[in-house]
């Protein structure tokens, strides 16, 4: 009884030792912090501007917290611009493209990793071509063909050429090629369809790079100013970014402290975005470190 004791005792040591705070973790944990804060800086600098008194925002030494709370800031955001319509056109147009992101690029991925057909591994490198374009040189093709179709200042204009994602089907097509094709086997002999297969099997097995991908396709979309500001003519069906400089006024002289205000409210829909698909990402950023 007394060894078994002592014994749980070692290993309860063991383990309190490894989980100690030792010299190393301390300082390691310092300049974790430290790192931490400097990155968030800039966002406390933006919050606390946005709650100053205009003539605050270039005061000098700059202040971290405001000397006077001016929550009309934030009013004047909605005041000056139709805050919640950019809000809707913004979500409408990143949540279209994510969705046909999940649809489109596993699709594509399952056909360029499970299926044999001629050509496939020469046609994927073309495939991936694409993404050493930059999309500015594509930009005046994509606009005389959406002129042609009839559809420049339309929300179509920004969602159809962002349905096809070379990176994601990338990233996507790498995990399904990692999964084992005895899982295939096993469904194919027991009388599944290949839909079928996709669908139970080996989506579900890439839900990690699917989520990591959807994150990054929805902040890139949702923060783009360029594709915005050539295809969209009409205030009323602007997104947040382009809308949002109506309030810097025709020469730059808005107030700085409404603008700060504005971008504070634009960043919580993607931090919700972050938050919800935080586990898969996590997931997604794990299976990565692993198959390295």
């Amino acid at each position: 009884m007394e060894a078994s004791n002592l014994q749980a005792a070692g290993t309860g040591a063991k383990i309190g030792a490894m989980r100690g705070l030792g010299p190393g973790r301390i300082l390691l944990d310092g300049v974790l912090l430290l790192l931490s804060f400097l990155m968030l800086t800039p966002f406390l600098w933006i919050f606390s501007t946005s709650l100053r008194l205009p003539k605050d925002s270039f005061s000098l030494p700059p202040a971290i917290f405001p000397t006077a709370w001016h929550i009309g800031n934030y009013a004047e955001v909605f005041a000056k611009v139709p805050f919640f319509d950019f809000i809707s056109n913004s979500l409408k147009i990143c949540l279209i493209i994510v969705l046909g992101h999940i649809f489109i690029s596993s699709m594509a991925a399952f056909a360029f990793s499970r299926i044999a057909f001629p050509g496939r591994n020469a046609l994927f490198l073309i495939f991936l071509s694409g993404l050493m374009i930059p999309g500015q040189v594509t930009i005046i093709p994509q606009f005389i063909l959406m002129s042609k179709l009839g559809l420049v200042d339309t929300h179509l204009a920004l969602i159809l050429p962002g349905l096809i994602n070379p990176f994601g089907i990338f990233m996507i097509r790498q995990t399904m090629m990692s999964i084992s094709s005895a899982y295939d086997e096993a469904a194919y002999m027991d009388g599944a369809s290949r839909i079928w297969v996709f669908l139970k099997v080996i989506l579900p097995m890439s839900y990690p790079a699917v989520a990591v991908t959807s994150v990054i396709s929805f902040i890139g979309h949702w923060n783009d100013f360029f594709r915005p500001l050539i295809f969209l003519n009409s205030f009323e069906k602007m997104t947040l970014p382009i809308g949002m400089t109506a309030l810097t006024g025709a020469f730059g002289t808005g107030n700085l402290s409404a603008i700060l205000a504005g971008v504070t409210l634009s960043l919580f829909v993607p931090l919700l975005f972050y938050i919800f698909g935080q586990k898969y990402l996590l997931d997604g950023i794990t299976a990565g470190g692993l198959k390295m």
